[in-house]
């Protein structure tokens, strides 16, 4: 197929490079310029509209601003070429994607929302789990494509943004785990256990599963760069969450507490870090509370 991918981000060019194994003619485009480096097989193009169109165009974006500024505001549905679908894979709000749906549905242009999990080695390798809904149809079209990239395709029906509810659901438990390991070894760690050495345990046991190895396996050893998805994205995500869970009338108190964890964290200088840098606020905690006063 002809695809035109915007975004490449280490998710972004992982899925392109995944693309271009599988056959794809992919052209690429990037807000910075000089990103597609590196990247064997790809066209890069001197804008996002000559990577909106073709068979397909996929967008792997950072947040609601960058999908907004480059799709909506950049006015590419109103290009004379639209794309013969889209598959918007970003992790974006409820709000933002039943928006989109409904823009693209006036422009006559098929819109699947797949967001995706996987960091990005599991890009590079096409392994993703790959959240797709929309038109049946659409999904149908997609299909080489999401086996190009993905190990799985989830199908949660016709609507796009139900894609978008489901990746922000799992984001908030992965967030959970991580917060929920990283209290555990604050608390063998202030009765004199190796936090390393009950996560190795836990995640060998209780929880052997790939979010608590991987995750657990870097809060063992305060591995935190270069990131894998950083802190400052979880953080945007939980607020996502909060504002799709309002939306719908459900309360999420454990979600307001990650929120003012990863706010900690943040103004403690690790936005920039590995979601797994989550931990050192219950560690910090801990360190602050036992220290002698005056």
């Amino acid at each position: 197929m002809d695809v035109g991918l915007i975004g490449l981000g280490r998710m972004g060019r992982g899925m392109a490079a995944s693309l271009v194994r599988a056959g794809h003619a992919v052209r690429v485009w990037n807000r910075s310029p000089g990103a597609a480096e590196g990247l064997a097989g790809v066209t890069p193009v001197a804008s996002a509209a000559e990577a909106f169109a073709g068979d397909a165009a996929i967008t792997m974006l950072a947040d609601d601003a960058a999908l907004r500024a480059v799709i909506v505001e950049g006015g590419l549905l109103d290009g004379p070429n639209p794309p013969g679908l889209h598959l918007s894979m970003s992790t974006i709000s409820v709000a933002l994607a039943r928006e989109l749906a409904a823009i693209h549905a006036r422009a006559g242009v098929p819109y699947i929302g797949a967001p995706v999990f996987g960091r990005p080695d599991v890009a590079e390798k096409g392994a993703l789990n790959i959240l797709a809904a929309g038109a049946r149809q659409a999904v149908a079209r997609a299909q080489p494509l999401l086996d190009a990239m993905g190990g799985k395709t989830w199908d949660f029906g016709p609507e796009p943004h139900r894609a978008n509810a489901v990746k922000l659901a799992g984001n908030f438990m992965l967030i959970a785990a991580i917060e929920a390991m990283g209290e555990a070894a604050a608390l063998a760690e202030g009765h004199g256990v190796s936090g390393a050495d009950l996560l190795e345990l836990l995640t060998s046991t209780l929880f052997a599963s790939p979010v608590y190895k991987n995750y657990g396996a870097l809060i063992a050893a305060q591995s935190y760069e270069p990131p894998g998805f950083n802190l400052k994205l979880g953080a945007k995500d939980i607020g996502l969450a909060l504002a799709a869970a309002g939306a719908a009338g459900v309360p999420m108190p454990f979600a307001d507490v990650l929120r003012d964890t990863l706010s900690e964290a943040v103004r403690q200088g690790d936005a920039d870090k590995d979601l797994a840098a989550l931990a050192e606020v219950a560690r910090r905690r801990a360190e602050t509370n036992r220290a002698p006063s005056g």
